[in-house]
């Protein structure tokens, strides 16, 4: 398998990233970079601010300050920036950067396929009035969404579930099932929120392969949360640590395992998992 080589190119620039509720400060002038083709991890203790910078960046939560800039190359080589900050997570993702959650957040009585079928509404056309009287582009769209939506579920593995309810789904293939919603969206950047959560080791290896195949073969960059330190080591390009809501490491995974600071406050004995 061909890996996608690294570049330098930044398509996500977060900085200065603060959040406050009330007195509590939970995110404190934070800054964060993802570039082109990389696996990027965030990791740090149950309350340190890790969900609370998934989201800001993706809409949920309109930050106290900072900025939130992606970037992408046109087709005559110049960079376009764009400030997303004060988007609704609808228009983020428009925009191009998906999510999962933490806890799975999937319609239960749906099927599969019409799970992933609602990733692909933002990449639809028509409009009121094409779904009122049913014109030829309608119908076209439609069968459009489908069979996008059925190639997406062939490349996760979950093709022969295609027509069951989701909620009949094994655990794995529930998280994987959201991992297949977020990539029909065509994002350029895949926001994973603890996707190893709950998982055996079978699936968590599983997982580690999808996460890099999704990276290769579709070009999608990666950031991810997560307290699996053998899966974070085993993936990651790059790596933030995080404590009460500030950034107070970042390296690659060799740096962070040697890393004293990080060593004493998070990963202890886990360093050599």
């Amino acid at each position: 398998m061909m890996r996608t080589p690294l570049t330098m190119e930044t398509i996500l620039e977060v900085n200065n990233l603060t959040m406050d509720f009330g007195g509590l400060r939970a995110l404190d002038h934070l800054n964060v970079d993802i570039r082109r083709g990389e696996i990027v991890a965030l990791i740090g203790p149950n309350g340190a601010g890790k969900t609370t910078f998934f989201n800001c960046i993706t809409g949920i939560y309109s930050p106290t300050e900072g900025d939130i800039i992606i970037s992408s190359t046109k087709a005559d080589g110049a960079i376009k920036r764009e400030r997303i900050n004060g988007l609704k997570p609808n228009q983020v993702t428009e925009k191009g950067m998906a999510r999962t959650f933490q806890n799975i957040r999937l319609f239960p009585n749906m099927t599969v396929l019409e799970n992933v079928m609602i990733g692909r509404h933002c990449r639809t056309r028509s409009g009121v009035a094409g779904a009122i009287f049913r014109n030829r582009a309608m119908v076209r769209e439609e069968q459009s969404v489908v069979d996008d939506s059925y190639r997406v579920l062939e490349k996760i593995g979950l093709a022969r579930f295609v027509n069951d309810q989701a909620k009949n789904l094994p655990y794995g293939a529930q998280r994987r099932l959201e991992i297949a919603r977020a990539l029909a969206t065509e994002p350029f950047l895949i926001l994973l929120d603890e996707p190893a959560a709950g998982m055996n080791p079978q699936e968590t290896l599983e997982l580690d392969d999808l996460i890099t195949r999704i990276r290769d073969e579709e070009g999608v960059s990666i950031l991810l949360i997560e307290h699996d330190m053998k899966l974070v080591m085993s993936l990651s390009d790059r790596i933030f640590v995080m404590d009460y809501g500030k950034k107070i490491a970042q390296g690659t995974p060799e740096e962070i395992r040697n890393n004293p600071v990080v060593i004493k406050a998070y990963l202890g004995e886990e360093i050599d998992a």
